[in-house]
């Protein structure tokens, strides 16, 4: 009598489980490499269009500032060349921490912290007004941060927000980089958010008051004198933004070439010193309020405060 032999129930489903994993672990190990040389190639590309405008500015500054409105939401985009090393920079920007750092120079930020949440390192912010200002008057914002992409010839960290303040909505912050010649560091800064109807609203409120004399960076034309017309509304306020952050990369990167005594106070004067360069667009107060405001709330942000 013929009896048909079976097969253990679980033995091959598993050794066919283990085999499609081992082959999907080796698909992506494959794909982040090539994903990344994609991107590396996507920025080179941008540096060599942009290279032509890429050139010192009366403030010394080589860069690019852009901004975009589309519906109900806005960007601003700095690319812009560092005076550093891909290696430094690479090397500064790779944690969230440092990313604290950076992110408390702009005067409105009132604090931040890095933290370890269930999906990864999240950056606790507080933002508020250009004075000083309590806490508990201010804004909550958490960026979930994450580095996309570490190799030796390209580096991209990205932070985003489902909810912010005051009917705004998915923030996305990207910084990306490639290595260039001079031992520098071409650099791309995207800085946007979404916002609904009380968002508008208190933009528009805004504008009519404190901002309403505020410009951007980009030229829209001239006026009657020859001098160079800026633009002004929403994208100025998204490019000065945007500004502020790229300024406070770039003196953060810096300080850490001082000893690490001095390199708090270096990058707090270096930003100050940058912004002010763009009286215009950038001034907002005289340094020594600026100075004694930002070694507070720089030591206020050693402490975790939810």
């Amino acid at each position: 009598m013929f009896t048909q032999r079976r097969l253990a129930p679980s033995r091959a489903p598993r050794a066919w489980r283990t085999r499609i994993g081992c082959l999907l672990l080796g698909l992506a190990a494959w794909l982040l490499p090539l994903a990344a040389v994609a991107d590396a190639a996507s920025l080179q590309a941008r540096y060599a269009q942009l290279r032509g405008q890429l050139k010192p500015n009366a403030n010394g500054h080589s860069l690019v500032v852009e901004s975009t409105q589309q519906q109900d939401r806005l960007t601003g985009d700095v690319s812009a060349v560092l005076e550093h090393p891909f290696s430094a920079v690479q090397a500064a920007l790779k944690s969230p921490a440092s990313w604290c750092d950076v992110m408390i120079l702009p005067f409105n930020t009132k604090y931040c912290h890095a933290v370890d949440g269930a999906d990864g390192p999240t950056l606790l912010l507080r933002i508020g007004r250009k004075f000083d200002q309590p806490l508990d008057r201010t804004y909550k914002l958490q960026l979930a941060w994450r580095n996309v992409a570490t190799t030796p010839d390209y580096f991209e960290t990205r932070m985003d927000a489902a909810d912010g303040p005051i009917g705004t909505r998915d923030y996305r912050i990207a910084l990306a980089a490639v290595p260039i010649e001079g031992n520098r560091t071409f650099v791309r800064l995207t800085y946007s958010y979404g916002y609904g109807f009380s968002g508008r609203v208190a933009m528009q409120a805004y504008l009519g008051t404190v901002g309403a004399d505020k410009v951007g960076f980009t030229v829209v034309g001239k006026d009657a004198k020859g001098e160079p017309q800026y633009i002004g509304g929403v994208r100025g306020a998204i490019e000065r933004t945007a500004m502020r952050y790229y300024l406070a990369i770039d003196a953060y990167v810096d300080s850490l070439r001082a000893p690490p005594q001095q390199q708090l106070d270096r990058r707090i004067q270096a930003w100050y010193a940058a912004t002010d360069r763009y009286p215009r667009q950038l001034r907002e107060m005289d340094r020594p309020t600026y100075v004694a405001m930002k070694r507070q709330e720089v030591e206020r942000q050693q402490q975790l405060i939810e």
